[in-house]
């Protein structure tokens, strides 16, 4: 008996920050990984990439996927997916979402496919799934730790508060200008 060899390849779909509705305090890293709003299923998902291996490679590479490329694992929060191919076409896969730049939906939004990793097996590509989005969760709670720190530090405390109205040497700065300089 032959066994198949296959690939796994674990997607990530990656948005370019959108200056108009960034918000200051959102880092890019976040707004880079944002969930996928349109309505995108792994039927829709294969469509698109498989015209886009008949645009790059014509009918060989047509044929090389036909019923043997399949969605594996979507996540639309995280915008993530793994996709099973054939072991000796995965890098024809790679190529071929390296190229493609939009969501493939109708108006889909434009985006960069980056493959995060290529495995013999799913459940190595669902490990890296996990930590990915542990590090990602860390990440974005440690960049809210130190924007909220910053915050804190920012504010006057009410000593400096009072020091602030009453200046350096306790003196009161409304009081206005001293007796000889006026």
């Amino acid at each position: 008996m032959v066994r198949l060899k296959e690939r796994y390849l674990l997607v990530n779909i990656i948005y370019p920050p959108d200056t108009r509705k960034s918000a200051p305090s959102v880092p890019d890293f976040v707004s880079q990984h944002q969930p996928t709003i349109e309505k995108v299923t792994p039927q829709v998902l294969l469509k698109g990439i498989k015209a886009e291996v008949g645009v790059l490679f014509g009918d060989y590479g047509s044929g090389a996927f036909e019923g043997t490329l399949s969605v594996k694992y979507l996540s639309l929060a995280t915008s993530t997916f793994i996709l099973r191919c054939p072991r000796a076409h995965f890098q024809m896969l790679w190529s071929a979402l390296t190229c493609m730049d939009h969501i493939p939906t109708k108006d889909g939004r434009p985006c960069i496919f980056r493959v995060v990793r290529v495995s013999g097996t799913i459940r190595k590509a669902e490990e890296e799934v996990i930590r990915q989005a542990r590090q990602l969760v860390l990440a974005a709670k440690q960049h809210a730790d130190n924007t909220s720190q910053a915050a804190r530090s920012l504010r006057l405390q009410p000593e400096e508060v009072m020091l602030d109205v009453l200046g350096d040497d306790g003196r009161n700065l409304e009081d206005g200008m001293d007796e000889d300089d006026g």
